[in-house]
């Protein structure tokens, strides 16, 4: 596909790809498409009208919920029930799943999503990019029948689809249906995505690595080694930097486009790991292992773990081969650590 051909031409000539495809998944894309268009024009709009802030509501994982982050999950959920293109949703931001009924109270449709509707919203107050997050599977219960949880919990490799939309100086959609990761930037003029990003990798080595070290006390050994072996590889001449936003999406897009690793661990805080398996961990790993990168908790693949349940939190290792095989080296010494 040529360059600056547009998203939706894209989506179109690449439904070949999917055996017996019906149009389905295609019409799901679209809609994400959609709804990210609105979300992206909300945020251009952060600081001119009352959407900056805490929304005095705190979600299912004990967290303060920003306006925009209410607004986020509203707008892709709506559009995405309202085209009855999906059978369920599970958001980062609600208790539950969401089973959706078509019109004649069964729902025919065999996709589920899931997705963190805007991640690293609390940057919106200070104009720092955020984003969007989102991952596709395949039901596994009987079509027609309501989904259960069963079909969200679901391994990261039975993924069908996986991305995410950054909302920056421009706005980008990011994504692969697992040929590949191409990315589409938006031209505000006419609210167009284009194909500016083809065939995106990671380099294969990178010099980044991007993880709160303010947190450097409470990180496990493993971890602290490798930050040490960085430093010593500074001394020695050698050219490592450190860029953490705070923002998942922007932290790693940067990084896929530049070669390097972002590690978010779990802590003596945070025990489990931070970061959501579904909604953030699963969709980027399909990403990363799609555009030549790697992703893991530490030890294991991260699209091997089986969920347990829907807010299920895990460490996360993402990045540039060369930086994820050397953390891994690290981490290995500690696997039976009381903290793993």
């Amino acid at each position: 596909m040529k360059k600056y051909s547009t998203l939706g031409e894209f989506i179109i000539n690449n439904q070949k790809h999917f055996k017996g495809s019906s149009g389905e998944l295609s019409r799901l894309l679209n809609a994400i498409r959609l709804a990210a268009k609105v979300v992206n024009h909300q945020v251009n709009r952060a600081g001119l009208v009352d959407i900056l802030g805490n929304a005095g509501e705190v979600n299912i994982q004990g967290e303060e919920q920003q306006k925009l982050d209410v607004y986020a999950n509203e707008i892709f959920m709506h559009t995405l029930i309202n085209r009855e293109i999906v059978c369920g949703i599970a958001s980062e931001e609600e208790d539950d799943f969401v089973a959706i009924k078509g019109n004649n109270g069964k729902n025919d449709n065999k996709y589920i999503l899931l997705m963190d509707p805007l991640d690293g919203s609390s940057n919106v107050d200070v104009n720092v990019s955020v984003g969007t997050i989102f991952s596709v599977y395949e039901r596994i219960t009987p079509e027609g029948q309501p989904v259960t949880k069963d079909d969200f919990l679901q391994k990261g490799n039975k993924q069908v689809a996986a991305g995410y939309v950054v909302y920056g100086t421009s706005t980008m959609i990011v994504y692969t249906t697992g040929n590949g990761v191409n990315g589409f930037t938006l031209n505000p003029a006419i609210g167009t995505f284009y194909l500016s990003h083809p065939n995106m990798n990671f380099p294969k080595k990178g010099n980044i690595y991007s993880i709160n070290e303010a947190n450097y006390i409470h990180f496990p050994q493993g971890v602290k080694d490798y930050l040490k072996y960085i430093q010593k590889q500074v001394e020695k001449g050698h050219k490592y930097t450190s860029r953490y936003i705070g923002s998942l999406v922007s932290d790693y897009h940067r990084n896929m486009i530049k070669g390097g690793i972002y590690i978010y661990p779990q802590s003596t805080n945070n025990p489990k790991g931070k970061l959501r398996l579904l909604y953030e961990c699963n969709p980027m790993a399909f990403l990363a292992e799609q555009s030549n990168g790697m992703a893991t908790d530490g030890y294991q693949r991260i699209m091997d773990i089986k969920p347990t349940e829907l807010h299920q939190r895990v460490p996360f290792f993402c990045g540039s081969k060369n930086m994820m095989t050397k953390a891994a080296e690290f981490m290995s010494n500690y696997a039976g650590d009381a903290m793993y």
